[in-house]
């Protein structure tokens, strides 16, 4: 009997591994379904640590009274409060900055190269890296985003658990032995399974994943796993922590077509709203925090960020954390127009603060939140002229929320979807689409993520396919830039290179040597690098920061100038004459590889 059942059992197996093998579909509703349920484990501690350490250190310690939205009062609803203590935010904001900056330096020092959070971390996973992400990287980032947000950090959960699940499907691809592109395909499958469970909705987790990593595209391969992964966290998720939506809200119905005029105004304030939230931050990370790191390095840099997003969250409460509290208020009419705007501001130089020094945490929640005020000033302020035209200003937040997001993260499809399923309707479908297709057209020359490619023409990812048959065929000579390209010498001095940088439209210069030969080149990247190094910039010279030359005829196909751009992560190649290799006839773009290839393929 017993040899019966084992027998049977190992016929069962067999068969299973035979349509694990060779039915695509099975297979990655079985991989989606086994990495759902790790992400949403992963979910549940990661949304448990956040809550509790915000808490702990917010509520008990510091004595704060922090308004949660209705679906997240797992701490809140049964706690005394002791005597506000606000002095102690920035120490602990900024204690949270230097543990997190000595982690990060000790485990996963490569982290802050990653971009803006760890969304943007896995996206340069999926385009440059293979699909692979280092789980301990993950894991480390996950818990020091534990730390940021509940010490105060302005910042959100949604980033650090797209990067833990994607860690998490990098990690089983890599045990399964799986191919580049499979394993691409469950670092995103992990990913849409940390979205679709933390902000319980499964649907709009799932297409976020798949369509954040471009600009104009979307991993329809990923649709099936990713979509699998993300109902299986949702469902270990709310078993935990129940299947109410984040926010309580009313039934927002769009049945006037005269809101459309107001929903369009919404979609202007929010693309102006949006280009001010990514330029601000880039503009704070960039020009403040990353010479400051050059300065006094990692740890301490991310400990001033602490400090001063704590001297902040002191003084302004309502920046302190994710703020999915104030953003419920805002729903239901709660909140002045004067403070919808106050925190707009504020919450934007909160987050380029906490985000930009290097501190753990998400842009995903802020943007969001950001959104929501832009909205709410817009559908208040229309109450106030046209009441018989605006009856539900609250409805204004939700499509906010969606519409900003979308502007900034060319990301227009999930979004929406998430609106639709917090509300649990698409009474607000219309707005949401007009809106959010006019901030994506606004705000097309901006991302939020600096990994995100236009298409998969632009990712590495995809270099692999057919592509490569089409650009063999193509030359360089029809499709480069003729024009005088300025050149340094080897002994250039640096304050005359970045003279002839300042006159010139191009961003890569070649060096010459003896007989003008091409000895190198000089990108203004490499020149930026070197700008705040008082001591140094005045000795250096074009060969001192010149880097290996990569040069094409106009005799080579783009393949082969695909190939070179590729190795030296250059945007820019001196195209040279066949004839006489120290003769440069133009440049050829990156851009132009692409554009040639794209018109060939339609």
């Amino acid at each position: 009997m017993l040899k019966k059942f084992f027998k049977s059992f190992n016929r069962l197996w067999q068969e299973s591994l035979k349509i694990f093998h060779f039915i695509t579909n099975a297979r990655w509703l079985i991989l989606g379904s086994f990495t759902g349920i790790l992400s949403g484990l992963a979910a549940v501690l990661f949304f448990f640590g956040v809550e509790g350490a915000k808490f702990l250190l917010l509520h008990t310690l510091a004595g704060l009274s922090l308004p949660a939205p209705s679906g997240e009062e797992i701490f809140h609803s049964h706690a005394s409060l002791t005597a506000s203590k606000p002095w102690l935010i920035p120490l602990f904001t900024t204690l949270a900055g230097l543990i997190t900056g000595l982690l990060l330096l000790r485990f996963a020092p490569k982290s802050l190269e990653g971009g803006t959070d760890g969304t943007d971390s896995m996206i340069k996973a999926f385009h440059q890296q293979d699909g692979i992400i280092g789980l301990l990287a993950a894991l480390v980032r996950g818990g020091t985003s534990i730390l940021t947000i509940g010490a105060g950090g302005s910042a959100g959960r949604e980033g650090p658990i797209s990067l833990i699940g994607a860690g998490i499907g990098s990690f089983l691809a890599q045990k399964l032995k799986l191919s580049p592109q499979e394993r691409r395909l469950l670092l995103l499958t992990g990913a849409a399974g940390g979205l679709g469970a933390i902000f319980r909705a499964p649907l709009g987790g799932a297409l976020t994943a798949v369509e954040v990593i471009y600009r104009e595209d979307f991993e329809a391969e990923a649709i099936l796993p990713a979509v699998t992964s993300s109902v299986v966290a949702y469902t270990i998720f709310t078993l935990v922590f129940g299947s109410d939506p984040i926010f309580n809200i009313p039934d927002f119905r769009f049945s006037d077509p005269r809101e459309l005029v107001f929903y369009i105004a919404l979609a202007l304030f929010c693309a102006f709203a949006g280009q001010f939230y990514v330029k601000t931050f880039y503009f704070i990370k960039y020009k403040f925090f990353w010479p400051l790191k050059e300065k006094i390095g990692m740890p301490f840099t991310l400990a001033a960020g602490g400090l001063l997003m704590g001297i902040l969250g002191m003084l302004f409460p309502q920046l302190l954390s994710g703020g999915y509290g104030w953003l419920e208020m805002a729903i239901w009419g709660k909140l002045s127009l004067l403070t919808m705007l106050f925190i707009l501001i504020g919450k934007t130089i909160a987050t380029s603060i906490t985000l930009g020094s290097g501190m753990s945490g998400g842009m995903f929640a802020p943007a969001l939140f950001v959104g929501g005020m832009s909205g709410g000033i817009i559908g208040y302020m229309g109450q106030m002229f046209f009441p018989q035209i605006i009856t539900q200003p609250g409805a204004f937040v939700l499509v906010g929320m969606a519409s900003f997001f979308a502007g900034i993260a060319n990301a227009p499809i999930g979004p929406l979807v998430m609106v639709c399923e917090f509300s649990k309707g698409y009474g607000l479908l219309a707005p949401l689409m007009l809106s959010s297709a006019i901030c994506l057209v606004l705000n097309r020359n901006i991302s939020l993520y600096e990994n995100q490619v236009h298409n998969k023409f632009e990712s590495p990812a995809h270099f692999d396919e057919a592509a490569i048959n089409v650009l063999e065929n193509l030359q360089v000579k029809d499709y480069y830039q003729p024009k005088r390209v300025s050149t340094f010498e080897e002994f250039t001095s640096f304050p005359a290179m970045l003279d002839v940088v300042a006159h010139s439209n191009d961003f890569y210069f070649p060096v010459r040597g003896k007989d003008r030969v091409i000895t190198g080149i000089v990108s203004v990247q490499d020149l930026r690098r070197v700008l705040f190094e008082d001591v140094l910039k005045d000795l250096l010279v074009a060969k001192d920061v010149a880097r290996k030359p990569y040069t094409v005829t106009t005799e080579d196909n783009l393949y082969t100038a695909l190939i070179k751009f590729l190795e030296s992560d250059f945007g820019q190649l001196p195209v040279l004459s066949p004839q006489d290799p120290t003769h440069i006839v133009g440049l050829l773009a990156r851009e132009d590889v692409f554009k040639a290839l794209h018109k060939k393929e339609h």
